[in-house]
């Protein structure tokens, strides 16, 4: 059977009214969701061509970096006319410097702006962002006021349930925002001392969405496949799905989604070849941005996950890293594509690749 004849089904999920932060409507219930080292332009760019994707948001962008002009920090935020419509997600602790950042990207041009409040990482942690917010209720949520007043394109935030399970503050912050002009709030449905352990707390997502009136609420964690973001819709209530991990194994699954809200059917991930497709038009990207060596190496992390779903060789990944020159990058690829997968063929449905994640103590990633 052709790959291009194969449909999935699942029962259709009810209809919704479209998904609105604030003025703005998006054009799906599906968003990326920001993702360290790979929700950038390119990456962006590739899931837009491959449909569903309503709202692409960047990787967590320092704000005072921003301010200061930092070369590697607003090369993060570049964007263009197809990468619409686009949100930058921003952290730091200090109100002005806060403020100051979010009125620089609304003359910027952003459709939106995301405060971090969920990064379990140490080194954003210790000085008071991302999870850290989460336990200072009152200092945070007069610092998300003032960000909300100080610019006029809609501001959500993203964050965790709570910092850990003694602290699951989630619904209470969701209610606190709303009160102060937050569009939406989006929730991983773990602790901050969980980091990525353990399943995702539906329950907890559902408590967050009950907590709040009128704005959306996006649920975000283990959302691999329809069926989970079914189970994610039904058990919590939630208003839209943020996908990150997952898009990097499948950057076909917002087709797929779409796909499934309006029929109860859709298609297959995309084959070894399409993969491979979609690899070299991503670099390309990349190199359009950035000098060709540059680029090389700035794409190994994304090639490392392309490869994987491709169910390419681990040696052969290796070598594929090894490359410092477009010859050498090249010759890597020509040797992939011959060989192809190690498990189904170059046009047929691979398996599911598995998805690591950061594991061992929160403290020390």
């Amino acid at each position: 059977m052709s790959v291009e004849t194969v449909r999935y089904q699942h029962p259709k999920p009810p209809e919704r009214p479209p998904l609105q932060y604030g003025s703005l409507t998006l054009p799906s219930r599906y968003l990326l969701s920001p993702l360290a080292g790979f929700t950038n332009l390119e990456f962006r760019l590739i899931v837009r061509e491959l449909g569903g994707m309503s709202l692409g948001t960047t990787d967590l962008v320092n704000a005072r970096g921003l301010m200061h002009g930092n070369e590697g920090t607003r090369s993060m935020i570049e964007t263009c006319p197809e990468d619409s419509p686009f949100s930058v997600q921003i952290f730091g602790s200090e109100p002005e410097i806060m403020c100051q950042a979010a009125q620089f990207l609304e003359t910027y041009g952003v459709d939106a702006i995301d405060i971090n409040m969920g990064c379990p990482v140490h080194r954003i942690t210790k000085g008071g962002a991302g999870s850290a917010m989460m336990c200072q209720q009152e200092e945070t949520v007069q610092l998300v006021r003032q960000i909300v007043e100080s610019v006029s394109v809609p501001v959500t935030v993203k964050m965790r349930l709570g910092w850990d399970d003694k602290q699951i503050t989630s619904p209470d912050f969701a209610a606190a925002f709303e009160s102060v002009g937050v569009a939406a709030v989006m929730i991983h449905g773990r602790t901050r001392e969980q980091g990525f352990s353990g399943n995702v707390n539906l329950d907890g997502i559902r408590k967050t969405v009950e907590a709040v009136k009128k704005i959306p609420v996006i649920g975000n964690g283990d959302v691999r496949s329809i069926p989970d973001a079914d189970r994610m819709f039904r058990e919590t209530g939630c208003h839209g799905i943020s996908i990150g991990r997952g898009a990097l194994a499948n950057p076909w699954i917002f087709r797929q989604l779409v796909e499934w809200e309006a029929t109860g059917e859709y298609g297959p991930a995309g084959t070894f070849l399409d993969r491979l497709n979609l690899l070299r038009k991503q670099f390309e990207y990349l190199e359009r941005r950035f000098p060709t060596e540059k680029a090389i190496v700035r794409f190994r992390k994304m090639g490392h996950w392309y490869l994987k779903g491709m169910r390419v060789r681990k040696r052969m990944r290796g070598d594929f890293q090894q490359a410092r020159t477009r010859e050498e990058f090249e010759a890597a690829l020509a040797l992939i594509e011959q060989e192809g997968p190690v498990h189904g063929t170059k046009d047929g449905i691979l398996p599911d690749p598995h998805i690591p994640v950061p594991s061992g103590p929160v403290e020390r990633w």
